[in-house]
């Protein structure tokens, strides 16, 4: 009997495996956070006394007051207003799949059923899909505005959905890592 009980017994993880698991979780949450900011406040660059950004163009105008318009035509960039369009999308649907990669992994962890470990590869994959979104619209991003750019021009909040993006990818792929380590394929 006592050996029945043992068989039926799901391993435990290991303490470093369970670290490792949770650090994984945290990056992530830590980027969805980044990328969430980025993609609300969307003012990306400045150069030539413009504020380019997702869904404005503010100027500079009189005694350093920001004046900003929706008509991202005025800022006389050819194409801006129509290639905004597909990198507001992506960099909005990028923290919208890192979201449900996150509450995939976070079940996987707190759920330990027969599912986990599918779970796990699945928000890992949403992890990575999220990188891959994020990063096309950052690189869409500076090549619509490769006139204008300056690496000074570059704003926080563009920096914040460039480390975002990094970490999707970072966490992405150390999540299917760990997931192989850990769960051998027989």
């Amino acid at each position: 009997k006592a050996q029945r009980l043992l068989a039926h017994r799901r391993p435990q993880k290991s303490f470093f495996e369970t670290l490792i698991r949770s650090l994984i979780i945290l990056c992530v949450a830590i980027a969805v956070v980044l990328s969430s900011i980025s993609v609300c406040d969307g003012r990306w660059l400045f150069a030539r006394g413009q504020l380019f950004g997702l869904w404005h163009l503010c100027s500079v105008g009189n005694g350093s007051v920001l004046k900003c318009v929706t008509d991202l035509s005025l800022a006389k960039v050819e194409g801006l207003s129509v290639g905004m369009i597909p990198i507001r999308s992506m960099v909005s649907f990028a923290v919208v799949v890192a979201i449900f990669g996150l509450e995939l992994l976070m079940v996987s962890q707190v759920c330990e059923d027969a599912n986990a470990r599918r779970k796990w590869s699945m928000g890992s994959l949403l992890i990575l899909s999220s990188f891959l979104l994020s990063a096309t619209g950052v690189l869409s991003f500076s090549i619509l505005l490769k006139d204008q750019l300056s690496f000074m021009g570059f704003t926080l909040t563009y920096w914040c959905e460039f480390v975002a993006a990094f970490l999707f990818f970072l966490n992405g792929i150390s999540g299917l890592h760990i997931n192989s380590l850990t769960h051998p394929r027989s």
